[in-house]
């Protein structure tokens, strides 16, 4: 059970300012929400399979296929630099 002086605690801790309603408030909502694990500690779950999300998903992407791409000049249109057909970018490793 949480009591109101370990929610001034954890507020000073945090940097928090709380008022005494807010005070009362936290601890009475804190203390509900450690009252419902206690509850769902008292659940049987030897023969539940551990699971990281409650419902089944997956992600849904479409095959990786490698193509050549049809349209190269277009392509090197939009390079803000080119040599010829390919793209010109700054040097970036050295010989140092």
């Amino acid at each position: 059970m949480i009591d109101r002086e370990q929610v001034q605690k954890v507020a000073h801790l945090a940097r928090l300012k709380l008022t005494p309603d807010e005070e009362e408030q936290f601890t009475t909502q804190l203390n509900d929400i450690l009252d419902y694990f206690e509850q769902l500690s008292e659940l049987d779950v030897t023969d539940v399979q551990p699971t990281t999300r409650a419902i089944d998903v997956s992600n849904v992407v479409r095959p990786d296929h490698h193509q050549p791409y049809g349209q190269r000049e277009a392509l090197l249109e939009n390079a803000p630099d080119r040599d010829g057909e390919f793209f010109k970018v700054p040097k970036i490793v050295t010989g140092d």
